[in-house]
């Protein structure tokens, strides 16, 4: 539950909407008062507060909760339409709030912001948790240390282990957000405006104008997909799984790069695919991560050569016998003839932010094979790569039917 505090009727009312439409449950409060009051009945994962109000205003909210060790770890977000300068944003983050936003809001960014502190203070309750459990653990080993030493021990590395594990999820979700909301979603609005501006004041070419009418549509879907991948990444349980035709999703995505194929003079073989249980956009997403490593880690002056190919298997395994047969898995290669990689680095290719390659020849942010593995795995599937520096690269998945 998330509280809302501003005076304001009318400014409370469009935040409770924004986050209606993404599922997300809100309370209300018009005054610091008021908010103090509903804190202590109410347990909320996050407050939108408002700073300048009649009465308390927000930084006295914020030193009061900060006093209480019941209230000092919910996550609070300034809102503020009048106190845009430094010292007041600087003031804001010392009494203990985790962001300052200034109206007008831009709801795109909140939305962001709110998920990913919503899953932040998701982690830590959970890491809080696994503390008190393994603290209570070692009580208990110190009362029957005897009978219950073993049991303790095994117990206690499970807990550690458990531990580390969620600490490194949560790193891993602050790196992951930080790049989805500063290196992609930013930049992608100024794309958009600048080419806007460039046909609206100087293009007279048609040719011109469809290059920038495809810039603008590649933006608005680049854009969409960006918005799935923050809701992925979130393990959302509101997405429900249907019957997806892979054909329409590839040819989506070949839609997609289609400036670039040309560009580079590329041949995409597709042959006919089945369908399978999975959720459309990640499915998408995945495809789109894999055609475009084709695309991009070609061989310089030869034109990309891709096939995906598909086929059943009845095992979960990517060295299983094609069957004739509808079976219970389906097998999907998709192979290039870029420029490879040494499978000795197999292992690293699937790890968020980890490249073989040179950023500075090779643009990307070292996520897209990564975000690959995660979809496969939210779809019970396995992935692989068979490759050779200078050969080319298969990426083959296994998904159940």
């Amino acid at each position: 539950m998330i509280l809302i505090v501003d005076d304001q009727r009318e400014n409370i009312l469009p935040l409770k909407k924004i986050l209606a439409l993404h599922n997300l449950d809100s309370d209300s409060a018009e005054s610091g008062e008021e908010a103090l009051i509903k804190i202590l009945k109410t347990d909320y994962s996050l407050i939108i507060l408002d700073v300048q109000m009649p009465g308390m205003d927000g930084f006295e909210v914020m030193e009061i909760m900060a006093g209480s060790s019941r209230t000092r770890d919910i996550p609070v977000i300034f809102l503020s339409a009048i106190n845009k300068e430094k010292k007041y944003i600087s003031k804001g983050y010392e009494t203990g709030a985790v962001d300052y936003i200034t109206k007008p809001v831009d709801p795109d960014l909140l939305i962001l912001k709110v998920k990913t502190f919503l899953k932040l203070y998701e982690q830590k309750q959970e890491l809080r948790q696994i503390r008190d459990i393994l603290s209570k653990e070692i009580e208990i080993r110190k009362e029957a240390q005897d009978n219950l030493e073993a049991k303790v021990e095994e117990r206690t590395r499970e807990l550690l282990q458990k531990n580390e594990e969620l600490e490194l999820r949560n790193h891993e979700l602050q790196q992951f957000s930080w790049v989805v909301s500063h290196d992609l979603k930013e930049p992608l609005r100024k794309i958009e405006m600048f080419t806007k501006i460039i046909r609206d004041r100087y293009i007279t070419s048609d040719d011109a104008q469809d290059y920038i009418s495809r810039t603008l549509r590649s933006a608005n879907r680049m854009s969409r997909l960006i918005t799935d991948l923050i809701d992925y990444s979130r393990l959302s349980s509101k997405v429900v799984p249907e019957q997806v035709d892979l054909n329409d999703v590839i040819n989506e995505v070949i839609t997609d790069f289609d400036y670039l194929i040309e560009e580079k003079d590329a041949r995409i073989s597709l042959s006919p695919l089945q369908s399978i249980h999975g959720v459309r956009s990640q499915l998408r997403q995945l495809f789109q991560n894999l055609v475009g490593n084709s695309l991009k880690f070609a061989k310089v002056g030869v034109p990309p050569q891709i096939t995906i190919e598909g086929e059943y298997t009845n095992e979960k395994s990517f060295d299983a016998p094609v069957s004739n047969a509808r079976d219970n898995f389906y097998r999907i290669v998709v192979k290039d003839n870029g420029i490879g990689f040494d499978e000795k680095y197999l292992d690293r290719i699937f790890i968020i932010f980890q490249s073989l390659n040179d950023r500075q020849q090779y643009d990307g942010t070292g996520i897209g094979l990564a975000i690959a593995k995660k979809i496969i795995e939210k779809h019970n599937g396995i992935i692989t790569a068979k490759s050779a520096p200078g050969e080319g690269a298969s990426f083959i998945m296994v998904f159940p039917v």
